[in-house]
C-alpha cells in the first residue's frame, strides 16, 4: 500500500511539473484584454478622469493624435456671436476595437481662438448659425499643445439602452430633452450618455469635477421643453 501511495504521489508531482510550463505558455498566448474602450473610465484623485488613454484636462491634442493616429482635422467651431472653440475631429477612430467618430474639445484662450480664425485657410457653414474655420498648417504645432477638456464619441454601431445600462450601470440621473432623446448622467464618471431612440448614441466625457458644463445646459433645455 505504501509503495502504491508513493507511486501515485510521484506521478502527481511529475504531472504538475509538466502541466505548469504548458499552462504558462497557454496564458502567454491569450490575447490581452482590450483597453481604451468607451466604458473603461478611470477616475483619478482630485476629480479627474482618464478615458481612451487620455487624461481630461491634461493630455494634449498631440497625445490624442498619437493615440488615435492619422486623419485628425483641426478647426475652430463657432456658433452665433460666440468666439468659438478649438476642436479636433476624427471621422473614424478605433476605441478599444469599437469604431466611431471622435470630437476632442481643446482648452485654449480667446486670443488664440481669434488668431486661428483670422488665419484660417477655409471657412465652412456647418448650418445656418455655425461656422467651421479650418486651421492653417503652421498653426497646428501650437494647437497640438492645447489640453483636451472634452471628448465626444459617436459609435458607428448603435448599442441601445439595454447594452448601455449593462456596460455603464444605472445613471445617477436621467434627463429627457425631447420625445426622442434622453440623457443618462454619470457625474462620478464625468459621462453624459445620450440615448436617441431614432439615432445613434453619443457619449460625452469631461473630468468629473467639471461635470456642470454638461449638466447645466441640459437642465435649461429640459425646462425649456417643459415650458413649451
Amino acid at each position: 500500500m505504501k509503495t502504491r501511495n508513493l507511486i501515485v504521489t510521484l506521478l502527481l508531482i511529475v504531472g504538475v511539473a509538466v502541466a505548469v510550463p504548458f499552462l504558462q505558455r497557454m496564458w502567454q498566448k491569450l490575447p490581452p484584454k482590450p483597453q481604451g474602450m468607451p466604458w473603461q473610465i478611470e477616475t483619478l484623485p482630485g476629480g479627474g478622469s482618464k478615458v481612451f488613454d487620455l487624461v481630461l484636462g491634461k493630455s494634449t491634442i498631440r497625445e490624442a493624435r498619437e493615440r488615435f493616429g492619422k486623419g485628425m482635422e483641426l478647426a475652430i467651431v463657432a456658433t452665433g456671436a460666440e468666439p468659438g472653440a478649438l476642436e479636433a475631429f476624427y471621422d473614424e477612430a478605433n476605441a478599444g476595437g469599437i469604431t466611431g467618430k471622435v470630437v476632442l474639445g481643446a482648452e485654449v484662450d480667446t486670443a488664440t481662438v481669434e488668431r486661428f480664425k483670422r488665419r484660417a485657410v477655409k471657412i465652412d457653414h456647418l448650418d445656418s448659425k455655425t461656422l467651421e474655420f479650418t486651421l492653417r498648417a503652421d498653426d497646428v504645432p501650437a494647437a497640438d499643445q492645447a489640453p483636451i477638456g472634452t471628448i465626444t464619441f459617436i459609435p458607428s454601431a448603435s448599442f441601445g439602452e439595454k447594452t448601455a445600462l449593462a456596460r455603464f450601470g444605472q445613471p445617477a440621473e436621467r434627463i429627457r430633452t425631447d420625445a426622442q432623446v434622453e440623457h443618462f448622467l454619470y457625474p462620478d464618471k464625468g459621462l453624459d450618455l445620450v440615448i436617441d431612440s431614432k439615432g445613434k448614441e453619443i457619449l460625452q466625457y469631461v473630468a468629473p469635477h467639471d461635470f456642470a458644463r454638461l449638466r447645466d445646459p441640459l437642465e435649461k433645455a429640459a425646462h425649456g421643453s417643459i415650458g413649451r
